[in-house]
Parts: C-alpha cells; structure tokens; sequence
C-alpha cells in the first residue's frame, strides 16, 4: 500500500454558482428592485466585517457564458459557518430571482510542504496560503480535478517518493507565473465529486490558458489529470453589484 499524502487543512470553502432569472427581475419595479439591492448590501456588509476581522474572506465574480451569471466564493473557518452563510442568502429576496447552476464545497489544502518536526502554522507564509484572502481585483479560473486511478495510470498506487518528485517538477511550472497568477488549492475528498477545486486568479485572463496549456505537458496532467468543468469571470466590487443588475 502507498502511503498517504500528509495535508495541511485551513479555511472551508463554497462555491456558490447562480443564474439570474432576468425575465422575472425585469418584471418589477424600480423601488421593488431597489429594495432588494439594499437587503443585498446589508448581507455584503455583515461579510465585509467578517473579512476585516480576518476570520474569513468572500468575493463575486461575474461568469462569462452560459454556466452561470454570478459566483459567490467564501472562505470561513468552519463549515457550519457555511451553511449559515448560504441558508442566510436563501432567505434574500435577491435569491427569488436567482437558479443555483450548481455549487462547490471544499476545504483549503496544502500537502509535502515542510520537513519534518516544524510547525508549519506558526510559519506566516504558510498561514497565508491557508488562510487566505481572496484577491479583489482582475479575474478568476475554476476548476475541479482528479488524479486518475485506472491500470498502470493510478496516482494512489505509485510509491510516495515518486508522486513527490512529479509534485515537484510540477509545481516548476506554476512558479514561472508567479506574480501573474495566483492560486488556491481546494481539497474536496469526501465534500463533493471531486477531489480537488483550482482556484486561479489574475489580471490577465489569458495566463490561465497559457499556465493550464503548458502544465497539459507535464507528466501529472498529462497522465494522472482528469478535470471537471471550467468557470472564468470577472471580481465584481460591492459598489459596482448593483450595475450589474441595472436595466
């Protein structure tokens, strides 16, 4: 049996992917659409004093084509947090007009990070990657993965020493973007239907192509990489949410 990976786990994570039901918001009114957009920012602003008191970060980004208009993205410190954030949206009147396309539940994760006998939580660096916050500017790429476990092409089954030396020529790769694209890796093993979520963020969107283009080469991807469905969009600040929504 191949030992296990050893990770690192911070803040839990959620996804949240929605469709605007524009034929039912054109319906009403200025002051009834008004309404909602300040019931909205009530909501933003209990996530923005959670934020500034870094126990947590959120951000929306609006998807570009047909998957999804909006995604909301939260970062708590547990899971119950989470579900109270989600039933707490459920309860807007802005949620009438929205289709949840789908969701993402995760935890971020790091693995083979230090040698043994450090604490890695008291090293800053770490902590940041743990518990990051969100970035507020440019855009965003998503995505879920596997490593493949099929015949001779089965991740779990090689010795340790050698996924760890793949990792590593891997992870080369990444650090040729740094600067441009910054990432959060999302452990989702026994949270959703994948095994990992990607979270990609930059100025220029056209690195992710570039970075997830050039790492399609390397033997990780190449051989072990099976992946879900892509998702890119824009960050979306609180003062500009409601030109998202003007008519």
């Amino acid at each position: 049996m191949s030992n296990a990976a050893e990770t690192l786990e911070g803040w839990y994570c959620l996804n949240d992917f929605r469709k605007i039901d524009w034929k039912s918001w054109k319906s009403i009114n200025d002051h009834q659409r008004q309404e909602v957009l300040e019931e909205m920012m009530e909501l933003w602003n209990q996530w923005s004093d959670t934020q500034e008191k870094s126990k947590g970060s959120h951000a929306l980004f609006q998807i570009v084509g047909h998957k999804a208009d909006i995604m909301l993205m939260f970062l708590r410190p547990t899971l119950e947090e989470l579900t109270q954030i989600e039933l707490a949206f459920h309860k807007t009147k802005f949620a009438e007009y929205t289709v949840q396309s789908t969701s993402y539940v995760s935890v971020v994760e790091l693995s083979n990070y230090l040698p043994k006998g450090e604490d890695p939580y008291g090293n800053p660096e770490i902590r940041g990657r743990l518990f990051p916050k969100i970035p507020n500017n440019g855009y965003i790429c998503f995505y879920p993965m596997n490593k493949l476990r099929s015949g001779n092409d089965n991740w779990y089954m090689l010795p340790s020493r050698e996924r760890n030396q793949m990792m590593r020529n891997h992870s080369l790769i990444g650090r040729k973007y740094a600067g441009k694209v910054k990432q959060i890796i999302l452990g989702s093993v026994g949270f959703d239907d994948y095994e990992w979520g990607v979270a990609l963020f930059g100025e220029d969107p056209i690195h992710f192509k570039k970075l997830i283009y050039e790492m399609r080469f390397d033997e990780v991807s190449a051989r072990f990489g099976e992946f879900g469905t892509f998702y890119v969009g824009k960050y979306v600040p609180k003062e500009h949410f409601n030109h998202l929504l003007q008519l």
